[in-house]
């Protein structure tokens, strides 16, 4: 499972290094594309054949369902770590997510996150204020789970 928090820096060259506690997850090849925050997504193989069979499920005729497909599998990029343990990030995808230095990457169970420090922690300070977050996330049915 993909989990934990860490930062580091991008090279010059826009490689990051993985972590090595994600790296035997992640396996040897995995896809980057644009998340829905600013924000890129990053899914092992495995998870993205998941997102295949939901776009293959999808109504081709469907205006959303064309989006969906634009927005995920248009941007998306297959990446594979390199021999010291670096993923080149694509500069369009950088620069989508405001990526320059330094970075975020996020495990969150099936895929992981990379954030640029700035939007990490400006999301971050506008969206989880604790006072608030036991509601929302009961609204989400996990708290009988926990």
């Amino acid at each position: 499972m993909l989990t934990g928090e860490f930062q580091n820096n991008l090279d010059a060259k826009g490689r990051l290094i993985v972590p090595a506690k994600l790296k035997e997850e992640l396996g040897e090849k995995f896809i980057i594309t644009k998340g829905i925050e600013k924000c890129l997504l990053v899914y092992p193989m495995d998870s993205w054949q998941a997102m295949e069979e939901t776009r293959a499920s999808l109504d081709f005729f469907d205006p959303a369902a064309r989006k969906f497909e634009r927005y995920f599998f248009g941007s998306a990029e297959s990446c594979e770590v390199d021999k010291q343990g670096r993923v080149l990030i694509p500069l369009g995808l950088r620069k989508f997510a405001g990526i320059e230095k330094e970075v975020y990457t996020i495990g969150t169970g099936t895929k992981l996150e990379i954030w640029s420090k700035e939007e990490y922690e400006s999301y971050m300070d506008t969206n989880y204020d604790s006072s608030l977050l036991s509601s929302e996330f009961k609204g989400l049915g996990v708290g009988r789970k926990l």
